[in-house]
């Protein structure tokens, strides 16, 4: 079965997260967080520990483990009723990050939408990204350096996944503007899908 799914896109701090959130509550939609996924494992577990390596240089965790990964929290909450693929509609964050993790999950994932989250303000995204650190205590998010790698990576790495999808699936949203707007204008489009 493959789980009908709509994604949020856009580089570090343009909002996923927060829109995933909102939109995990809506009745029919469950969000699942890449990051958070990896974020909850134990520290001084194998995953934990590779999580922590990549995470702390601010690059991607390889593939393989990322889907390996996503794809057993989505069988655990499925399993806990949590996750009703039936009905619910998937919306996911942070997977896929790539064009090789996109072509991997193609059989799982029925894409219907992508809210590419665009930012034209770079030191905004910044500051997004260290407040989060300080109010979420997430040490990857803290050092300006690893930031600055992480939105390279996203450029270099992530961007062509919109392509991937190509453009009818692709919905531009700002992301610069509030979070009630930027929910707003996601759930105009999602509505009609």
């Amino acid at each position: 079965m493959k789980y009908r799914s709509i994604l949020l896109f856009g580089a570090p701090g343009a909002g996923k997260g927060t829109q995933g959130k909102v939109l995990g509550v809506i009745p029919n939609f469950f969000h699942c967080a890449c990051g958070d996924v990896f974020r909850n494992l134990r520290a001084d577990s194998p995953l934990g520990k590779v999580f922590i390596e990549y995470s702390g240089r601010g690059q991607l965790v390889p593939d393989a483990t990322t889907v390996k990964l996503w794809r057993q929290n989505i069988i655990n909450t499925t399993k806990v009723g949590r996750f009703h693929p039936e009905h619910d509609t998937l919306v996911l964050d942070g997977i896929p990050r790539n064009v090789h993790q996109a072509k991997m999950l193609r059989g799982i994932l029925d894409v219907v939408a992508v809210f590419y989250l665009k930012s034209n303000n770079e030191k905004s995204l910044i500051h997004r990204i260290q407040r989060r650190a300080i109010k979420e205590n997430r040490l990857d998010d803290a050092n300006l350096n690893i930031i600055r790698e992480r939105l390279k990576v996203y450029e270099n790495e992530t961007m062509p996944v919109l392509k991937f999808y190509g453009s009818k699936r692709v919905h531009h949203i700002n992301a610069d503007q509030s979070p009630a707007k930027v929910l707003s204008d996601i759930l105009q489009i999602a509505a009609k899908k």
